[in-house]
């Protein structure tokens, strides 16, 4: 029985890699299957063993220098903790180090320096196809999938109904799998990875090459996991994901940690740092700006409700879309709107002014900033662009400017209970997730009391 809360435990690690060389054979992928092959039972019981590497390979102070040119730091002093039934996500650029942190986890190469220890028995899924021959039929690949995972026969026998309708390939099960496309391929290893029911999964970007339905029937079991107490470390580019299925996050740079902490508060910090310009957008000078003799653009900005310029937005705040223009000519009634659309380009809605000040008025030469207001607990999660228009109304109808993909932002589901979604923390699908008013009637007092 287990007397820690923890779950992983990374202590000072650092991974190296020599340029122009190659690991030692024991440190490969395929090396590892080898000798899970050889002895499936000492597999198995080495995923239920505490993992602890030290200083596997002892290289001296000279020969890491950072004057070596042929030294490169891949980890460098990675230390954290996971408590059981922790989601922790890994987020960062590529070439991060997210994958090399996952392979050391999964015990495929061994660190440089540091000390790693896993409680519990550990499945992971970083490759498509990870584990399986290429010669074989599906259903043979199962067994011998789920043997190198640690599964006993009668396990896989057990489950394997379920295995086979999660993966959806039941009408290839009899078809060698060099024949399947890798998103086949991927069904089938997470369906086996996920029923082996591991104490602790690790899951890598592989689920990007499943389609939409597929990546959120993933994210419902591995929630269904994390309820019954399983530790998850989850890698992905998708930060809606990483915001749904994540209680914690880590944000690696060059090898490091650059942050830990709550999901929200980590995804902004990155998201802001990957696209610093994409919250707001200038056009300094007049001669260049988009526009007429009658109105030019001079910016776009998104702002929050405490007036900072953000790409990143709670679901449940308000998203402020600020639209700057200098009016040229006078006497012209003018109307500025923006529109929004998704990352699969539909447009969401069009927002027109409605400032009773200026409604149907002549606006005077000057300078203008119009700032239309998306309430919070309106969008549903996801990446929005917006474009923005001005149009001319009298006396004379027509569009002075109309830019697309101006802006583009991210909203956040932090799975608090409080926004639109309640209590319920699976997939919801939906171009807009309203906060909407609810009664309920009923008579069921009247009908108890007779």
């Amino acid at each position: 029985m287990r007397d820690q809360d923890w779950a992983i435990r990374v202590e000072n690690l650092g991974k190296l890699y020599r340029l122009g060389t190659q690991d030692r054979a024991e440190e490969n992928l395929v090396s590892a299957i080898v000798g899970a092959l050889k002895s499936p039972l000492r597999n198995y019981r080495k995923y239920r063993s505490t993992y602890d590497f030290r200083d596997v390979e002892a290289l001296g102070d000279d020969a890491i220098d950072a004057g070596d040119s042929g030294a490169f730091w891949a980890l460098k002093d990675i230390s954290f903790e996971v408590k059981q039934g922790e989601a922790l996500g890994l987020i960062g650029s590529n070439g991060a180090g997210k994958s090399t942190l996952l392979k050391v986890l999964s015990r495929i190469t061994p660190p440089t320096r540091g000390r790693a220890e896993i409680q519990g028995r550990l499945n992971s899924l970083l490759e498509v196809g990870t584990g399986f021959h290429p010669e074989l039929t599906g259903r043979e690949n199962v067994f011998l999938n789920g043997t190198i995972l640690g599964m006993r026969r009668k396990e896989v026998e057990k489950k394997f109904d379920a295995i086979v309708d999660f993966s959806g390939v039941e009408r290839f099960l009899d078809t060698p799998v060099k024949r399947y496309s890798s998103g086949m391929r991927v069904r089938l290893a997470f369906a086996v990875a996920a029923h082996l029911e591991p104490e602790v999964l690790i899951v890598d970007e592989v689920l990007a090459v499943g389609d939409a339905e597929f990546q959120r029937k993933c994210l419902d079991k591995m929630q269904e996991g994390g309820k019954s107490g399983q530790t998850v470390i989850f890698v992905s580019h998708s930060m809606p994901a990483i915001s749904r299925l994540c209680d914690r996050v880590l944000l690696l740079k060059n090898g490091r940690v650059e942050m830990d902490g709550p999901t929200h508060d980590v995804v902004s910090a990155y998201l802001t740092n990957e696209r610093p310009n994409s919250a707001q957008k200038q056009w300094p000078d007049r001669a260049t700006a988009p526009g007429g003799e009658v109105a030019r653009l001079c910016a776009v900005r998104l702002m929050s409700e405490d007036g900072a310029v953000s790409e990143t937005f709670d679901i449940r705040r308000p998203v402020g879309v600020e639209i700057h223009y200098e009016v040229l000519k006078g006497g012209c009634s003018l109307m500025p709107t923006f529109s929004l659309w998704n990352d699969e380009g539909i447009n969401i809605c069009v927002a027109v002014d409605q400032d009773k000040q200026w409604r149907g008025r002549p606006r005077p030469p000057g300078h203008y900033v119009s700032t239309g207001w998306i309430p919070g607990n309106l969008l549903a999660e996801g990446v929005f662009s917006v474009n923005v228009t001005l149009w001319t109304m009298a006396p004379v109808r027509r569009v002075e400017f109309h830019e697309t993909d101006v802006v583009a932002f991210q909203t956040l589901d932090t799975l608090d209970g409080d926004s639109a979604r309640g209590d319920f923390q699976g997939n919801l699908p939906g171009l807009i997730r309203p906060m909407l008013r609810w009664t309920t009637a009923t008579d069921t007092v009247r009908a108890a009391n007779g």
